[in-house]
């Protein structure tokens, strides 16, 4: 079995938006109507946690499946920071495995699968209290295309630093598949 290569740290500024803009549904610290999830790397996996409240509630006592969706939508496009890759959501497919009780801490972790030329594979689970799994998602996630770029840039010059340091695919390692 060959041995795997070491897996890269990915810096907390590109893990968490630290800039003026911070308004991402999921992770902007300043959009007062969002989730403000913060992330953390533990080992190959993206991580987050989340309590749903009454203002997140599908139906009565539940957080709604839209915002489980969009949580794992968030965690697992960050997989490809693994290879300094900004990216969008090109496919979501998410599979409901149990209600998620509102005022319960749910843990959300993703796993990179797959790297190609232009995309990367990810799947995801939330898990309540990190035990219980209430949903498990993957997902094919596509580099940002230039034209976004340069409008993120022109809007927010304080991204140019993220977009310049990310690493060309020509120098970028493939990833090995992970184990279903």
């Amino acid at each position: 079995m060959a041995e795997r290569a070491p897996v890269p740290r990915i810096r907390d500024d590109w893990l968490n938006d630290r800039s003026t803009y911070q308004r991402c549904f999921v992770c902007g610290q300043r959009n007062d109507g969002g989730l403000r999830a913060v992330y953390r790397q533990e080992g190959d996996r993206i991580v987050t946690e989340f309590t749903g409240h009454d203002a997140h509630q599908g139906f009565p006592g539940v957080v709604h499946g839209g915002l489980i969706s969009a949580l794992l939508d968030e965690t697992m496009g960050r997989t490809a920071l693994l290879h300094g890759a900004w990216t969008m959501t090109g496919r979501l497919e998410v599979r409901y495995r149990a209600p998620a009780p509102a005022h319960r801490r749910l843990v959300v972790s993703a796993w990179l699968t797959r790297e190609r030329r232009v995309a990367f594979e990810s799947r995801g689970e939330v898990r309540l209290d990190g035990e219980e799994l209430v949903a498990e998602g993957r997902g094919l996630f596509l580099r940002v295309p230039e034209k976004v770029r340069e409008q993120a840039e022109d809007a927010h010059p304080e991204f140019a630093p993220y977009f310049r340091n990310a690493i060309p695919h020509a120098e970028m390692e493939p990833v090995q598949e992970a184990e279903a």
